[in-house]
């Protein structure tokens, strides 16, 4: 009984305290996407440009998780996170001061040679910046399933992924106020400063795996690496359970669709809310922004409470319908006439992120289920790796599109994105029915 209790204490623990520190990356992650259009009315750079950036910083991103990936199945998650959420902080803190930087660079104040010594620290502190956020997730990973037993991970999992609406809508409020009333500086240098809180609580709050705390490990949960966990058969196993399983890479693809769809807004949806006929303010853009979040969270917690109680905690099949449901809000927000009330756009787009932050939160559920406790973040890192593919269309395409077409590109955007929201559907057609787990069951 003690220790049941002692266990029910420490996987709260690390659920909310992991999910709090996760959020801290957020917030010196996606502050930029509201730094970008100011910068480009201040300094003249082209949306192309902010693009190729944010493509090149997305699939570091990508690769990051990959390899973190493999590295968090074997390393220490506390460790892990605090090492990287603190290179973060510090390049957010040295992005802020990156005219400065320009201006040591380029002997200049303004013209073309500053304008380009400030890209060129823009594309750095970015891409390193990247290199090290991919260390967030894979170690969270890696807690989740050590702490959660397999029939209760979709709802544990999916109110742990809620870090991600946590952190991401809270720095797009935040970062919207701060645009409206002080300069784009200091939306890198006051969410380092919070995230800089968030390293310490980190270090003082997180712990391992129950045996780091004396506690047994989850029950149920047996696999092949039992008997031998040595480098070599970790790589077998890997091999086997990952990079061979159908079931990781028709997630992984889904999930690549979803974030087409879910990078479109985040990165772009303050540039796109503040032009066309009924311009919203930066303020109301970064609430709007906020509030896909928001309910991006209430519909990510439901999805995971349906999952284990209504599908028998199959996610794959929720994964399929709510990104089904997602493309009918995207259709009715293009059929909107123009000049409807903003209003419309805000609900409609919030209920598009009700449907789709639900599957975002599943995948590495089904994932982590069937590449089991011991290569779980290996699995999520090649998912990370496809998700971030996406970027190639949604930081470099829409970029050049963007400058090529103009409104007449952001007028057929939502239609666009429901497309990919039923490819991404219709991916999961065939796993709708397979086995519950890859553990060994005697």
């Amino acid at each position: 009984m003690q220790t049941k209790k002692s266990f029910n204490y420490w996987q709260w623990r690390v659920i909310l305290c992991s999910m709090i520190g996760y959020s801290m990356f957020y917030f010196v992650r996606k502050n930029f996407s509201f730094a970008m259009p100011v910068l480009g009315a201040e300094y003249g750079i082209k949306d192309s440009t902010f693009g190729i950036i944010l493509t090149m910083g997305g699939l570091v991103y990508g690769v990051s998780k990959f390899i973190n990936g493999f590295i968090a199945d074997r390393a220490n998650a506390r460790w892990h996170l605090v090492i990287a959420l603190s290179i973060c902080v510090a390049l957010n803190a040295l992005f802020g001061w990156s005219p400065q930087i320009s201006h040591w660079i380029s002997g200049a104040t303004e013209g073309p040679d500053f304008v380009g010594a400030l890209v060129s620290c823009t594309a750095v502190f970015i891409i390193l910046n990247n290199v090290f956020q991919g260390a967030g997730f894979a170690p969270c990973n890696r807690l989740m399933v050590h702490w959660i037993p397999p029939k209760e991970l979709a709802t544990k999992m999916s109110l742990w992924n809620v870090s991600h609406s946590i952190g991401a809508g809270i720095v797009a409020v935040l970062c919207g106020a701060i645009v409206a009333r002080s300069h784009w500086q200091w939306c890198f240098w006051i969410p380092a400063i919070i995230s800089g809180v968030g390293v310490l609580f980190i270090f003082l709050t997180l712990r391992d795996t129950p045996e780091s705390v004396g506690l047994p490990e989850l029950p149920d949960t047996k696999t092949e690496l039992d008997e031998d966990d040595s480098p070599a058969e970790y790589r077998k196993f890997v091999k086997k359970m990952v990079f061979r399983n159908p079931i990781v890479w028709l997630c992984a693809i889904s999930d690549m669709f979803l974030y087409v769809v879910r990078f479109a807004v985040l990165d772009w949806g303050p540039k796109f809310l503040q032009q066309g006929d009924t311009p919203l303010s930066p303020t109301l853009a970064g609430c709007t922004i906020g509030i896909f979040e928001v309910c991006g969270c209430v519909g990510m917690l439901l999805a995971g409470w349906l999952t284990d109680k209504l599908f028998k905690g199959k996610a794959q099949k929720m994964c399929l319908v709510e990104m089904a449901l997602t493309a009918v809000c995207l259709v009715a927000i293009h059929l909107l006439p123009d000049g409807s009330n903003p209003v419309v756009t805000l609900v409609l787009l919030a209920m598009a992120g009700f449907f789709l932050y639900g599957p975002q939160a599943l995948y590495c559920v089904v994932t982590g289920k069937h590449a089991t406790k011991k290569a779980a973040s290996a699995a999520g890192g090649l998912i990370g790796l496809m998700c971030y593919a996406s970027v190639l269309f949604t930081g470099l395409g829409i970029g050049f599109l963007s400058d090529a077409f103009g409104q007449d590109f952001w007028d057929n955007l939502f239609i666009i994105m429901a497309g990919v929201s039923v490819v991404s559907a219709a991916v999961m057609i065939p796993i709708w029915n397979i086995k519950d787990d890859g553990y060994v069951h005697e």
